[in-house]
């Protein structure tokens, strides 16, 4: 059985994001025209870098959408998942610019309320840019951690897909 949950899952891939269906019958979009799914984040947008988050192209927002949100995370972290960046209430959009504040800040692991690009300790790690359009605007305080958000974001979910960067760091600090 999780094999062929793999399989369906694989067969969503497409070279610049993954499609994940809205149950409507739209399959919404996540790219980044500095970077490809699975391939290397830019220095730039990473603690060796100006540490700025990178632009965001989003297609085929479903009908209905009121607001998007985004969380990006590195899931190899060696503590566990580390949160990036939180960000909600984002007006519907189609993209989001390099360096900007796309909507309300939630909390990072950092300790901060805005984007805090890849610098993992070692290896090559996996960051996961995933967006969410949601049937309504949460209105939450900022500061909310990823799993506020994602506990807020429950039974509001129309569609989500994500976009993976990789990053492994070019000087040993």
């Amino acid at each position: 059985m999780k094999k062929n949950i793999l399989t369906i899952i694989l067969s969503f891939f497409f070279i610049g994001g993954l499609f994940m269906t809205d149950g409507r019958g739209g399959n919404m979009k996540i790219t980044s025209s500095v970077f490809e799914h699975n391939k290397s984040i830019p220095e730039k947008y990473t603690c060796e870098g100006k540490d700025i988050n990178p632009p965001l192209q989003i297609s085929d927002v479903p009908e209905g959408t009121k607001s998007l949100a985004l969380i990006v995370d590195d899931p190899d972290a060696p503590g566990g998942t580390f949160v990036h960046w939180v960000a909600f209430d984002i007006p519907v959009t189609n993209q989001i610019a390099e360096k900007s504040i796309p909507g309300k800040q939630g909390a990072n692991d950092f300790g901060r309320k805005n984007y805090g690009g890849p610098c993992p300790p070692s290896g090559t790690h996996r960051y996961f840019f995933k967006i969410y359009a949601l049937d309504t605007t949460l209105n939450l305080a900022e500061g909310i951690t990823k799993s506020g958000l994602e506990k807020a974001m429950q039974g509001h979910i129309l569609a989500s897909t994500e976009l993976i960067g990789l990053y492994q760091k070019k000087r040993l600090w």
